[in-house]
């Protein structure tokens, strides 16, 4: 299958062309049935010979053309309708009858606050004139309106709140909320590409609309992206704070899989200068060696790393609830545990050789020995519960 992306270049082009690239070159394998033979990337610099070339020879058409922040209301039309002219008319010529694929907008539906929206009547006449050439040539249409996109390459300060917030909170530069209250409905760019994948495979979602309501609708004329969100403009900045705090906090909010705030935590990072991309972390040093928390979450605990110098005892001490994983990724060592109120003592030889995680139990207590003469023992160490001195929970006796 050979595939035209208009507007290759762009925030939903470079991604989706990336996606079928990764397909075509074998590195992804998630999709065995599909098979890409060749990728032609239409932009602004491209000439009417490309054109002309790619819609002589495409199999499926992804028109991601279009105009967003044109110099005068006019263009709105000529590089939206205009283009989608120009892209149909030269298909017709070559009589390619392939499958096209249009991104449209939620502003074509023309109601609520896109009522007299121009981008939104440049995006409607394109929807209608795809429409009429899927009735005179009987090729397969498949326009999506779009609602508000967000992910990685998203470019700020242009037509995307979620980029703006991200790019300028990463980069320590003000931003503006008129109403925290709004609510966006938010498309992420790989649920998107997903989808898009999808139609490539003739599994396209179908539907109808009222207004912006989606009508499920195999028959339907139009598709959607079965995944999106709708979340307020004042919790999507209190969540990248809550990101961009994370250097100073150790703690990683809750990122459930699928949900939301995973999606903009991953956009958020691909925002970061060079200089926050490499963080200090606090190392709690001593003649024995050191200790230094990684990372903490929510609700579950959190990770450390601990390094022990050369014949090093450290731990020394038992849990009353707290649980941690040992887990030794270099050197070489000896764990023991003793059940309090026993003489009983488990011993596990460790090495950096075979990594392998070590319960300490609660109720018993526990060393870590170092039984190098001359190479540090590192760590790693996962408990339940982030430490409160209020609480430790830490209690002092030799195994």
């Amino acid at each position: 299958m050979k595939i035209l992306v208009t507007g290759a270049k762009g925030f939903v082009g470079k991604n989706l062309c990336i996606s079928l690239y990764n397909i075509m070159n074998g590195k992804d394998r998630t999709r065995p049935n599909l098979q890409i033979d060749a990728v032609y990337e239409y932009d602004i610099d491209s000439t009417s010979d490309d054109l002309d070339s790619y819609c002589s020879d495409c199999d499926f058409v992804f028109n991601l053309a279009g105009v967003n922040r044109p110099q005068t209301q006019e263009e709105f039309m000529q590089g939206n309708f205009g283009f989608a002219s120009l892209l149909l008319d030269t298909l017709k010529k070559h009589g390619n009858h392939c499958p096209v694929m249009l991104s449209s907008s939620q502003q074509a539906s023309l109601t609520g606050r896109f009522g007299n929206s121009e981008y939104g009547r440049s995006k409607k006449a394109g929807e209608d004139l795809f429409l009429k050439y899927a009735e005179d040539t009987n090729a397969k249409v498949l326009i999506y309106r779009f609602p508000n996109l967000f992910g990685k390459w998203c470019r700020p300060n242009y037509n995307s709140a979620v980029a703006t917030f991200c790019n300028n909170i990463a980069n320590d530069l003000p931003i503006q909320v008129n109403d925290p209250a709004v609510e966006l409905e938010l498309l992420y760019i790989d649920d998107l590409v997903q989808e898009m994948l999808d139609a490539l495979e003739g599994n396209e979602h179908r539907c109808e609309f009222e207004g912006l309501e989606v009508i499920e609708d195999k028959k339907g004329r139009y598709c959607y992206a079965p995944i999106t969100h709708k979340v307020t403009l004042g919790r999507i900045v209190e969540l990248i704070h809550l990101f961009a705090a994370q250097p100073l906090t150790l703690t990683i909010p809750d990122i459930p899989e699928g949900s939301f705030e995973k999606k903009l935590y991953s956009t958020y990072l691909s925002y970061l200068p060079k200089e926050k991309v490499a963080f200090p972390l606090k190392m709690n040093v001593d003649d024995r060696g050191s200790f230094t928390e990684l990372l903490h979450t929510l609700n579950s605990g959190q990770v450390s790393i601990n390094i022990s110098k050369p014949g090093i005892t450290k731990g020394q001490h038992w849990h009353h609830t707290k649980w941690e994983f040992f887990i030794v990724v270099a050197g070489h060592g000896l764990i023991q545990e003793r059940k309090i109120g026993t003489d009983e003592v488990m011993e596990f030889e460790v090495s950096g050789d075979k990594i392998e995680a070590v319960h300490m139990l609660p109720g018993y207590t526990h060393n870590i020995i170092n039984l190098s003469d001359t190479d540090n023992l590192v760590t790693v160490m996962y408990c339940n519960e982030i430490f409160n001195p209020n609480k430790p929970d830490t209690f002092f006796e030799k195994v």
